[in-house]
């Protein structure tokens, strides 16, 4: 195959794991070039990847999203490998989910995750993504299977028009709506999800970060589908009236505001279009990833 596979492992703190990561890619993967970001540890992620064959570079703005942004702008390929550096996804099926994307001409392709271990995945962590996940398939109106997984193979076409606006763990939320809302051809594939190694820990907080996700969900629904946005909180203006009658200032002001936001969202369903009638160039000035014959 002449397509040029890069492995992106981005890392923060994970010298328990990043040698093992590093490894499998490199056994699975043997033609692949593997890149380890270095998201200012303070262990010695970077100097044992490093040893283990990885290239290790440094991505000094903290932060998931960010690391992630930055690998997508340095690293030229015609297809990226997304996994993480704690060994909990089955890289043995990385061949499988590349040759999915090329045999069926996708831009995306999900390790949808299947616990193969109690501790690996907590119920907190488990009950968020479904929640989040059909959140954003009643919002975005498209089938997902697992919102947050961070092991993910992508296109060239894909990597490079993706704007990568999102700093943190929200990053996998703004991958799987912008190919909702660019009508990208994706699908989702089941592997093996173990838990961490002994002394290895999640940076993950179910809470704070599934807060941030759900924030992440209702911008990215603002900006890539304002209409529908807009028309929901017109129509909830539109209703103060009636819950509070004698209050004819507050009546006059919320509906003068509900048509405000009507127009509001007109206008701005304009410049999404346009938006992504321009990301769509951008996508097609990328060639398909080709095989030799």
């Amino acid at each position: 195959m002449s397509v040029k596979v890069a492995v992106l492992i981005p890392c923060y703190n994970e010298e328990k794991s990043i040698k093992a990561t590093v490894e499998e890619a490199r056994k699975h993967l043997p033609k692949a070039e593997v890149y380890v970001y270095d998201n200012n540890s303070t262990d010695k992620t970077a100097e044992i990847a490093a040893e283990a064959g990885a290239i290790v570079r440094p991505s000094p703005d903290q932060g998931k999203g960010n690391t992630v942004r930055r690998m997508f702008a340095d690293i030229d390929a015609d297809i990226y490998v997304m996994t993480d550096g704690d060994t909990t996804y089955d890289l043995s099926r990385a061949p499988e989910l590349v040759r999915t994307l090329i045999d069926n001409q996708l831009d995306m392709v999900i390790g949808v995750r299947k616990e193969k271990e109690q501790a690996a995945y907590r119920i907190g962590h488990r009950l968020g993504n479904f929640m989040l996940a059909r959140t954003v398939q009643i919002l975005f109106r498209k089938q997902i299977k697992d919102l947050t997984s961070g092991y993910r193979v992508f296109s060239k076409r894909f990597a490079k028009t993706f704007p990568a606006r999102s700093p943190g763990f929200e990053i996998e939320t703004e991958l799987t709506v912008f190919t909702c809302t660019n009508n990208l051809p994706f699908t989702g594939v089941e592997t093996d999800y173990f838990a961490r190694p002994e002394g290895s820990f999640s940076k993950l907080s179910t809470y704070k970060d599934g807060f941030r996700v759900l924030r992440m969900i209702f911008r990215l629904l603002r900006e890539e589908r304002p209409l529908f946005f807009y028309m929901i909180l017109a129509l909830i203006l539109a209703a103060v009236p009636f819950v509070f009658p004698s209050h004819p200032g507050i009546s006059f002001f919320t509906l003068l505001t509900a048509v405000f936001c009507f127009f509001t969202g007109i206008i701005l369903s304009a410049v999404a279009n346009q938006r992504r009638e321009n990301c769509r160039r951008s996508y097609l000035s990328f060639p398909l990833y080709q095989e030799d014959k």
